[in-house]
């Protein structure tokens, strides 16, 4: 995969909007809310970007695969491609119950 070229100008924010009737692919969600995060920055610099993606994600992943696996642990690692253990470790560090 080749490396983006980082440009100086900023993006704008812009909808994500379905193509072709078809739904919004999770991609266009996550790239919107980084563009509406980027804006409401007023020019100060994201500090620690990474770990306050995942700490958005991951939490509101676990409950949604919870909730379609039925609180099914051991399916929600395997949807997840995660260790048991690990899915179980995560959902104590967020207080999440099955």
């Amino acid at each position: 995969m080749a490396p983006r070229k980082k440009t100086s100008r900023r993006r704008e924010a812009r909808p994500a909007v379905a193509q072709a009737g078809r739904g919004i692919p999770l991609r266009s969600h996550a790239e919107h809310a980084l563009d509406c995060y980027f804006a409401s920055l007023n020019g100060h610099a994201p500090a620690h970007l990474y770990e306050l993606v995942l700490r958005e994600v991951e939490e509101p992943l676990f409950r949604a695969v919870l909730d379609y696996v039925e609180g099914n642990q051991s399916r929600a690692a395997d949807m997840l491609g995660i260790n048991r253990g690990t899915l179980r470790k995560k959902l104590r560090h967020y207080g999440i119950s099955t």
